[in-house]
């Protein structure tokens, strides 16, 4: 695996270079110091499976360079490492397309758990009190949906963020079932109906009825609100993702 690891902090890069080249055989980090260093670098190599990215940089504001990876390279996850644990700095990440949010206080276990739930689909948010900037101590979050998700009903329901009482109440459809589970890995409409072959038009319909099912409002308060439910129940949370 290569990960591109973008922080403008010369101690903090090499900690974190070496923690992430230690998580398994294999993994390789390259560094950059720079959004301009980082652009450079996704210019002359295509083969970068993750990026790791500071949202406090010297030359460019880190939601920027978010927001112009997302949209430059849609099928590339990146991950926010950040000083900052205020949960309208998660919130605006996810929202812009990060797969996870890391604080940097993490422990180095829970740094691999969260790398590896991204890698395999899921998103990762830390715990955190929404509507307050006070945050807990960081956990796994978001699985991989799919087959899984009367699972994430169940907790969901438990936690009250909607009030149907089965998956059966939630009566999405098998299509509407498919745009979740993508919604869910922080796919944009326009990849849904890329990858499901139907219009962009199609998929928003399909979104506004799976947060109607849901009890939400935004693509981002059901991220938010799956990663607090699974955080409830972390060990069930993991025995599913890696099934």
């Amino acid at each position: 695996m290569r990960v591109l690891l973008i922080d403008d902090h010369p101690l903090i890069l090499s900690a974190l270079q070496t923690v992430i080249e230690g998580l398994g055989e294999g993994v390789k980090v390259q560094g950059a110091d720079s959004a301009a260093q980082a652009r450079q670098l996704l210019k002359e190599r295509q083969d970068y499976d993750l990026v790791l990215l500071d949202l406090a940089l010297g030359d460019a504001s880190g939601f920027d360079v978010l927001e112009e990876f997302r949209a430059q390279y849609p099928a590339l996850p990146v991950v926010v490492i950040s000083a900052s644990d205020r949960a309208s700095d998660v919130i605006r990440a996810i929202d812009q397309g990060a797969m996870g949010f890391v604080p940097k206080r993490t422990s180095n276990e829970v740094l691999a758990q969260a790398l590896r739930l991204v890698m395999s689909g899921g998103i990762y948010v830390p715990p955190m009190s929404l509507g307050s900037e006070a945050a807990a101590a960081p956990a796994p979050a978001v699985p991989p949906i799919n087959e899984k998700l009367q699972q994430v009903h169940a907790l969901a329901s438990a936690a009250g963020y909607q009030t149907t009482t089965g998956l059966e109440g939630l009566q999405l459809t098998p299509r509407q079932t498919d745009v979740l589970a993508l919604l869910l890995q922080g796919k944009p409409n326009k990849i849904i109906a890329r990858e499901l072959g139907v219009s962009v038009e199609t998929i928003k319909d399909h979104v506004a009825a799976v947060l109607k099912a849901l009890g939400v409002s935004s693509r981002t308060q059901a991220v938010l609100a799956v990663g607090q439910m699974v955080q409830r129940q972390p060990n069930a949370a993991f025995s599913t993702f890696r099934s």
